[in-house]
């Protein structure tokens, strides 16, 4: 088994974060989701993954700093979670979920806690695995996402998703709406290039909303505060893929 190292302010310009590493067209992004990281590391947030060329990493921090609408109070957020590839069925999910957990212990936190599809959503962990993992759902919103906990401390209170996100009020009620922000280095593309031009073949109107700072991100009517598109006021998919030409009909089922 391969280790797993952590990213640091200092190691992370010369270290790869697993997603997007030689897609040029996401140059730009990818640099702007480092840019991200070092940010949020000031913060407590933890990057980790295998030490390997491979699409194998989690990442997690305060609760309280967390780029969601979310009400969690002294619990670890995870955000992205992936194991891909080869690397998938060898043990590696389970070790880099204990990692997170023991940094729990340390710090004293009442639990984990994540948000998923309450079936699953693309670019979102699997919910199914973390359920088998001891995860909980605790709160669940009408457009099919729910909250799962991992509680250290079985008297705390449960996560609760924030008001933004139980409103979930978009900022324009026709057309295509786009949220995303740079917490992955694939949107920046996608949402900036390759939608506008799905959407300009279309004739649909787009406004996209890039979330740029904490405070915007917890203010979002969409928990996925990576990539999220509304049609007409409503959510629609959390799946990036659908900026794409090639795509954006068969999930839009237009």
């Amino acid at each position: 088994m391969e280790n797993l190292i952590p990213l640091t302010p200092e190691s992370i310009e010369k270290e790869h974060i697993c997603c997007a590493i030689s897609d040029k067209k996401c140059t730009y992004g990818y640099q702007q989701k480092k840019q991200w990281l070092k940010q949020e590391f000031a913060n407590g947030y933890v990057f980790r993954r295998i030490d390997a060329r491979a699409k194998v990493f989690i990442e997690y921090g305060p609760a309280e700093t967390a780029w969601a609408p979310v009400d969690a109070p002294n619990y670890l957020f995870i955000g992205c979670f992936w194991v891909s590839g080869q690397y998938k069925g060898n043990g590696y999910g389970k070790a880099l979920l204990q990692s997170a957990i023991d940094d729990a212990l340390l710090q004293g936190k009442s639990g984990l806690v994540t948000i998923v599809g309450t079936k699953k959503f693309h670019f979102m962990s699997d919910t199914k695995w973390l359920l088998r993992q001891g995860f909980v759902e605790c709160a669940k919103l009408p457009s099919g996402f729910s909250l799962l906990v991992k509680k250290l401390d079985a008297a705390a209170p449960s996560p609760q998703f924030g008001q933004s996100a139980i409103d979930a009020i978009c900022e324009v009620s026709s057309g295509l709406v786009a949220y995303y922000s740079n917490r992955c280095p694939f949107t920046e593309y996608h949402v900036t290039e390759s939608l506008v031009e799905s959407a300009r073949k279309r004739n649909i109107p787009l406004t996209i909303v890039k979330l740029q700072t904490q405070a915007q991100a917890q203010a979002s009517p969409t928990p996925a505060t990576i990539f999220s598109l509304f049609y007409n006021g409503q959510f629609i998919t959390t799946d990036l893929s659908v900026c794409m030409d090639s795509r954006f009909s068969k999930i839009m089922e237009l």
